[in-house]
């Protein structure tokens, strides 16, 4: 009983240490922007290329940060649901039958900051650490 008791502790000091190094990953836009919020199955759809208006009727911009980029697993993962590989096949096949594009891919957050602050349009995803005043973190429903 003491060595599982010992064993779970030692699990979750190492879950501790290792679940301290991922980041928090907000939706962001520009602080222009009219949007506050927006649902999960419209993020989804944004991303997935069947959307391109928010609910208010505004054309929206969806920024991508590249495959290698920390945040993208964990974007795609925790806000649609979906492996890396899932969305590189849906895009695959978009591209394959003419009918779609992913979105533009930029390197990281510095640059994601950049191309979302001065555009209303554009929607993207930073670390939460690394939000300014030239954005609004959207609320997710």
């Amino acid at each position: 009983m003491l060595n599982a008791l010992k064993r779970l502790g030692i699990g979750f000091l190492l879950w501790g240490v290792t679940g301290a190094g991922f980041s928090d990953v907000v939706v962001v836009m520009s602080a222009q922007s009219p949007s506050t919020s927006i649902n999960r199955e419209e993020l989804a759809d944004i991303y997935l290329g069947r959307l391109n208006q928010l609910p208010n009727g505004a054309q929206v911009i969806p920024l991508d940060q590249t495959e290698r980029s920390p945040l993208y697993e964990e974007f795609y993962q925790g806000y649609l649901g979906r492996t890396p590989a899932q969305i590189k096949a849906h895009w695959s096949r978009l591209i394959f039958t003419g009918r779609g594009q992913p979105p533009q891919s930029v390197p990281d957050d510095k640059a994601m900051i950049e191309a979302i602050a001065n555009n209303p349009r554009a929607i993207g995803y930073i670390d939460s650490e690394n939000v300014s005043e030239n954005l609004r973190v959207l609320n997710i429903e």
